[in-house]
C-alpha cells in the first residue's frame, strides 16, 4: 500500500510540473532564407531548456507583415506564458501586440522595433540601437576612405535596416543612397551589379545582412570593383571575406543574446513577483574585423 500511495504522489508531482511547464511563443519576420535567424532561435531554444521552459518557433515564408500580425494573433489565443517578437513594422504589427498585452500576456520585443517597442507595451526589448550601428559602420567606412556610398537594403519595409542605412551615410555627411535588393540572392547579385556599373563612384557597400554581403561580394566581383565592402552580421562565409581581405568589418548584434535573453528575462518575469532588467537590453553593436575574426569564426552561424 505504501509503495501504492508513493507511486501516486510521484505521479501527480509529475503531472504538477507538466502542467506548470511554461510555454513561450517566438515570432519573427525572418522568410526562412537568412541565416541570421536560426541563430536567434537556437538562442531561445537554448534558454528554454535552461529554465525548464518549452519555445515555440514561427515565421511565415511569405515575409508578408499582415501574415506575421496573424501569427501574433494566433499565438495569443493559445495563451501562452510570454511571447517574443520582431518589429520590423510597428504599424502593420502594433495592434496584434497591444491586443496580447490586453488580454494579459507578457511581450518582449526583439531585434528591431526599439522605438516602437515601450508604446505597444512590450516590457522590454532586446536589441541593438540600429541607428548607432549604423553610424559606427559609416563612421568607420569614412575613416578607412570611402567617399560614395551605397546601402543593399533587402527588406525595405523594415524599418531597422533603414536605420542603418540612414546612420551610416548620415556618419558621412552624405544623403542616404538605398537601393533594395530583395532577400533573393541572384537578385542581390543582380542589382549591386548594375548599381555599380552604373555609378563608378561609388566605392563603398554597406549590406544589412551577412547573405547580402556574400552576394555582393559576387557582384564586385564580377564587375571587377575597387570597393570597400562593410556587412551586418555573421556568416561562414562572411568570416572568409574577412580572412580574404574581401570584406573590412561586420557589424556584430550578437544575435543569440536576441534569442536567450528574451526567455530569461520572461521566466523571472512569471516566477519572480514581475522582476525585470532596468532598462532594455543592447545586444549590439560590435566589430568583426581581421583582428579578431579568428576567434570569432568558429560560432559564426552558430552562436553569433
Amino acid at each position: 500500500m505504501k509503495k501504492l500511495v508513493l507511486a501516486g504522489l510521484g505521479l501527480a508531482m509529475m503531472a504538477s510540473t507538466a502542467v506548470a511547464q511554461e510555454r513561450y511563443v517566438m515570432i519573427t519576420h525572418t522568410q526562412g532564407t537568412d541565416p541570421f535567424w536560426p541563430v536567434v532561435e537556437k538562442g531561445g531554444r537554448d534558454a528554454a531548456e535552461d529554465v525548464g521552459a518549452t519555445l515555440e518557433y514561427n515565421f511565415d515564408v511569405s515575409g508578408d507583415m499582415a501574415a506575421m500580425a496573424k501569427l501574433i494573433e494566433a499565438a495569443a489565443a493559445s495563451q501562452p506564458d510570454g511571447i517574443i517578437v520582431s518589429l520590423p513594422d510597428a504599424a502593420a504589427l502594433g495592434p496584434a501586440i497591444k491586443a496580447a498585452v490586453a488580454d494579459g500576456i507578457p511581450v518582449v520585443t526583439i531585434n528591431s522595433g526599439l522605438e516602437s517597442s515601450k508604446e505597444l507595451g512590450a516590457l522590454m526589448h532586446v536589441g541593438q540601437p540600429e541607428r548607432d550601428a549604423g553610424v559606427a559602420a559609416g563612421t568607420r567606412a569614412k575613416a578607412e576612405g570611402v567617399t560614395k556610398g551605397l546601402c543593399l537594403n533587402q527588406e525595405a519595409f523594415n524599418t531597422a535596416l533603414v536605420d542603418r542605412c540612414t546612420g551610416y551615410f548620415d556618419a558621412m555627411g552624405a544623403e542616404l543612397n538605398q537601393i533594395d535588393v530583395s532577400n533573393d540572392v541572384a537578385q542581390i547579385k543582380t542589382r549591386t551589379a548594375a548599381a555599380l556599373q552604373a555609378d563608378p563612384e561609388i566605392d563603398g557597400l554597406l549590406a544589412v545582412g551577412p547573405h547580402v554581403c556574400e552576394a555582393a561580394n559576387a557582384a564586385v566581383e564580377e564587375v571587377g570593383a575597387d570597393v570597400h565592402l562593410a556587412c551586418f552580421d555573421l556568416s561562414p562565409g562572411v568570416m572568409d571575406m574577412i580572412d580574404a581581405g574581401q570584406a573590412s568589418f561586420t557589424i556584430d548584434q550578437q544575435q543569440r543574446l536576441q534569442g536567450y535573453m528574451p526567455v530569461v528575462v520572461l521566466h523571472l518575469y512569471n516566477n519572480s513577483a514581475g522582476l525585470l532588467p532596468g532598462a532594455n537590453i543592447p545586444s549590439g553593436p560590435g566589430f568583426v574585423d581581421a583582428s579578431n575574426a579568428a576567434a570569432v569564426k568558429e560560432l559564426a552561424g552558430i552562436d553569433r
